[in-house]
């Protein structure tokens, strides 16, 4: 499996909170729900996002952002509009003052603003939890992602668009699977692109070598690998490998390879009931103890403790436990 696969294949919408917002000017609305990743959807119109400390970006229709939270942002018809609606945690929707506006605003089935008629519409995937996002996930994109609408398939986004409109039985997973394809898509053209400054692993794929260890390395992380098996399984001296991992992908191979295993671990135990012993020899440790050694060491947390701090709280130094 290729690189972009093994990583967004772990990449799995678990009740998104999905919306369709349509707006007649003036209008601003600062969101500041701390979500891990929000996606917007252009459908008409277009909307300023303004985040603090940076140049205002226009959306125009068509197009998608994607912002990894928690910086809070704004979006609004003008830069000069200032906010009258904070959308908090939890996606509670209150007025500078704190009315609630979350009913008042409601324009019919997942539909939200102050206008049904208004020139801007945009819908909007919100994966609020880190749990909802793979970790390598959102550590692979920058905090802001825009992709014009012609870089991309418009057939899918048509359809999510068509989508929020119905009320048939299991809508909200139908709705969940799209975002993530939307998502995905918007990721995987975003990669493609020269100037996207896409991460080190995605450019060193196309290498015969690197690519080779990459992908053995994400397909069989139990393998109790070392820098000798991995070198020769590419057929090349381990001295060649370390040097061209090294220089493509900015890290020993032995390095990135108990990075991956300490990624693929915080995905097991935040979304497994799988015990540590378990989780130890799915990612390469047949000792449970080296394995904790190591985990605690990658995330200053035991595994047990990981597990049980639960999806939304901090790591020591901030970062949000997402794996």
């Amino acid at each position: 499996m290729d690189t972009m696969s093994t990583i967004l294949d772990g990449h799995r919408a678990r009740g998104a909170f999905v919306l369709r917002c349509v707006m007649a000017p003036p209008w601003s609305v600062r969101i500041a729900d701390r979500a891990a990743v929000g996606m917007l959807v252009m459908v008409r119109g277009h909307a300023m996002l303004l985040r603090d400390g940076d140049d205002p970006v226009r959306l125009e229709a068509g197009d998608v952002a994607i912002v990894k939270g928690p910086r809070p942002y704004t979006l609004a018809d003008d830069p000069g509009t200032p906010p009258t609606v904070v959308v908090g945690p939890g996606q509670h929707c209150h007025t500078l003052d704190g009315a609630d506006v979350s009913t008042t605003l409601g324009l019919g089935l997942r539909t939200w603003g102050n206008d049904p008629d208004g020139p801007c519409a945009f819908l909007t995937g919100t994966y609020e939890l880190p749990s909802q996002v793979t970790g390598r996930l959102l550590a692979a994109i920058p905090d802001l992602v825009v992709l014009p609408g012609v870089d991309r398939d418009a057939a899918l986004v048509r359809v999510l668009a068509d989508e929020f409109t119905r009320d048939a039985p299991g809508q909200d997973v139908v709705l969940d699977r799209l975002v993530d394809l939307v998502l995905i898509g918007t990721l995987r053209a975003w990669f493609a692109r020269p100037d996207s400054g896409a991460p080190a692993w995605w450019r060193a794929q196309g290498d015969q070598v690197v690519g080779g260890a990459l992908r053995l390395i994400h397909d069989r992380p139990d393998e109790p690998w070392t820098l000798d098996a991995l070198a020769g399984a590419v057929a090349v001296s381990r001295a060649t490998l370390a040097r061209r991992f090294t220089a493509l992908v900015g890290q020993p191979p032995m390095a990135y390879l108990t990075e991956w295993r300490m990624s693929l671990a915080a995905d097991l135990l935040r979304d497994t009931t799988a015990s540590v012993e378990a989780v130890a020899r799915q990612v390469g440790y047949a000792n449970p103890f080296a394995f904790s050694t190591a985990f605690k060491r990658h995330f200053a947390a035991a595994p047990r403790a990981f597990r049980t701090a639960g999806r939304t709280s901090p790591l020591p130094d901030g970062t949000p436990v997402a794996g």
